[in-house]
């Protein structure tokens, strides 16, 4: 992901750059499965780079924007990323969950 440069997040990822990255789903506890990710934070601050992230976070959340971009929506995804960075996490140790194999037996 991308975030601002001068955030409190990057900041204490500096100091420290262990994360922990979490997906989960279901409702009930028979349902729960998920994974978690121990990882290692790498800060990259070279613009294309954080530009090709923003442009991915971009076209995901735009619905619509498959294909070619206008010229307009990479100059203005470039100025964004001009004042931030981007994360990229190196997996160190996994751990996943299905309660679903329980049966209703727990």
């Amino acid at each position: 992901f991308w975030t601002y440069a001068s955030s409190q997040k990057v900041r204490n990822l500096e100091r420290d750059p262990r994360a922990t990255l979490e997906v989960e789903t279901g409702t009930e506890y028979q349902e729960l499965r998920g994974v978690m990710f121990e990882t290692e934070v790498v800060i990259h601050r070279d613009v294309d780079d954080v530009l090709a992230v923003g442009m991915e976070v971009f076209q995901r959340y735009t619905p619509g924007l498959d294909g070619e971009l206008a010229d307009e929506v990479v100059a203005m995804v470039r100025k964004q990323a001009e004042k931030r960075v981007a994360f990229q996490f190196v997996e160190r140790r996994r751990a996943s969950w299905d309660h679903r194999k329980l049966g209703g037996v727990y």
